[in-house]
């Protein structure tokens, strides 16, 4: 069940950087719930609001490539090395290469285009997958292996700083 607040603005502020030190699964679940959040606020545009689509829908997609690489470089090889969970870190990875191919396809679309609104609907299910399993599975285990959360956190705070979104079509 989706609820949203009526007093959400209608586009989302892009994900604050922190002055204050997080640690990397207060982060990694602040961006979780900051995507979810404009997903719900893409599902909520009209059938004619192409233009707000098209760039919400490159904000998620800006989002989810800058969280994908931060863990996928960051955040996975440590819990990979601390937790030994070879198959949880294997198929987040395989997940994100899914969510990347979507992405791809989307950026690359327009928004009148045929199966717009249906690849950014498969992407928001795809990534509630995701986080699910991350935040029930991965996070506690990454938790309880002592990985030191607070540097993990700022290397993953700077490394989203520096990706961005391959150029449009």
């Amino acid at each position: 069940m989706r609820t949203t607040s009526q007093s959400q603005d209608k586009i989302p502020k892009p994900i604050p950087t922190s002055t204050e030190p997080q640690d990397a699964i207060t982060l990694l679940t602040e961006d979780h719930e900051h995507v979810k959040s404009m997903f719900e606020q893409y599902e909520e545009l009209g059938d004619r609001a192409h233009v707000s689509k098209h760039k919400l829908a490159l904000q998620i997609c800006e989002e989810l490539t800058k969280h994908a690489t931060a863990e996928e470089e960051i955040f996975y090889p440590a819990v990979r090395k601390a937790t030994k969970e070879e198959d949880l870190v294997d198929e987040a990875v395989v997940e994100h290469a899914s969510a990347k191919d979507l992405i791809a396809q989307i950026i690359s679309m327009e928004p009148t285009d045929d199966l717009y609104d249906a690849k950014v609907k498969v992407l928001g299910e795809l990534i509630d997958h995701h986080v699910k399993e991350e935040e029930e599975e991965m996070f506690p285990k990454a938790r309880k292996a002592k990985l030191d959360l607070m540097a993990l956190g700022e290397a993953i705070a700077i490394r989203k700083e520096q990706v961005e979104l391959p150029p449009t079509a």
